[in-house]
Order: structure tokens, then sequence, then C-alpha cells
């Protein structure tokens, strides 16, 4: 025979709701106990009744459970919060950088000339000021750039100018040493002594 749904209210009677009330409260430690051994969880399960009697189960320690719980639901709220916190921050953030650079890219568009019909007079002098500033640095990093390359240009020609010299000087000397080589073999005073050895060695010599 197959049973029908119950709905679930409130019982009327009180003789039938307390004989409900014991059954459901012992199946429900039961279960609580089952749960605590099959699956090593840590359980406490805590009833009061209509009359305000208490009923408890804990697997462990009813303390200490307690105590984790308080902790988890600390821990946790705190994480939303900071959560929250920190989502609010960033929002925040986003929305000054965005400013930021909105600022940027409009000082930018001024400094190239464009959109200078919203800008004020005194916008514009600052404008100018500032282009000057600029033009100040850059000639100032360009004749710097320029200074250190002619130092360089001129170090490149002390070296040439040098090494010029050193090859002139050094001219004159090689010439000298061949002249003197080419005098050594046309001096009419050289003599040349030769021997001429006839018939067997050590019997007559001929100069």
């Amino acid at each position: 025979m197959v049973r029908g749904k119950t709905e679930v209210r409130r019982i009327e009677n009180a003789t039938s709701r307390q004989v409900t009330f014991s059954k459901r409260r012992n199946g429900l430690l039961k279960k609580a106990f089952e749960l605590s051994v099959l699956c090593d969880a840590e359980v406490a399960l805590i009833v009061f009744s209509s009359r305000g009697k208490l009923y408890e189960f804990s697997s462990s320690s009813m303390e200490k459970t307690i105590d984790r719980y308080i902790m988890h639901t600390k821990d946790v709220g705190v994480s939303k919060k900071a959560k929250e916190h920190n989502t609010q921050q960033l929002k925040s953030d986003t929305a000054s950088l965005m400013k930021k650079i909105e600022r940027l890219e409009a000082s930018k568009r001024n400094l190239l000339g464009e959109n200078l019909e919203s800008c004020a007079v005194e916008e514009l002098h600052e404008l100018e000021l500032q282009l000057e500033r600029s033009l100040s640095s850059i000639r100032k990093q360009k004749y710097q750039m320029l200074e250190e390359q002619i130092t360089q240009l001129k170090e490149k020609e002390r070296m040439l100018t040098a090494s010029i010299r050193e090859k002139l000087n050094a001219k004159p000397r090689l010439q000298l040493c061949a002249s003197a080589v080419s005098e050594d073999y046309d001096s009419p005073n050289t003599d040349v002594e030769t021997e001429l050895v006839i018939g067997r060695p050590g019997t007559c010599k001929v100069k």
C-alpha cells in the first residue's frame, strides 16, 4: 500500500504532537550518530521541546563544537566584509583612474593645440608657459648632446693627427736606411775574393 504524502504543518492535537516529537527526535538523534560514525564528521545536535526540555547529541564535545562554530561564523563574516571592502575599494580606484586618464587625454589634446575653445585665458597662459619650459628643456638636452659629439670628434681628430705625424716621422728614417744599403752595393772600392781549385784538393790554388 502506497503511503500518501504527509502535510508538514503544526499538529494541533497535543498528544499526537508529543508522540510525533518523541519518534522524530529519536530518529534525528540516531541519524546524527550514524552520520558521525560513517563519515567521521563532527556532529552536534541541540533540540528544545515545546516545553523547554533540552535534548542534545555530540560526537566529541558540545562546547568545543560550539566554539568552533562561533569561530567559523566570525571568520566567514570577516572574510565577507573584507571582500566587500576590497570590491568597493577597487571600484573607487577604477573610477579615480578613469578620471585621471580623461584629464591626461584632455591635457594632451590641449598641448597639441586641439580643443582650445573650452579653455579660459588663464589655462591658455599656463599651456604657453608649459610649452616654453618644455622647449627650453629640449634645447638644453640637444645642446648637451651636440657638445658631447663635438668633443668625441675632436678626440678622434687628435688621435688621427698624432697617427699621421708618427707615420711621417718614420718615413725619412726608412729612406735613409735604403740609401745606405744602395751605397754599399755601388761602392767601387769593394773587393770580392774568390778561390779557384784546379786538380786534386790541396795541390794547387789559383787566385
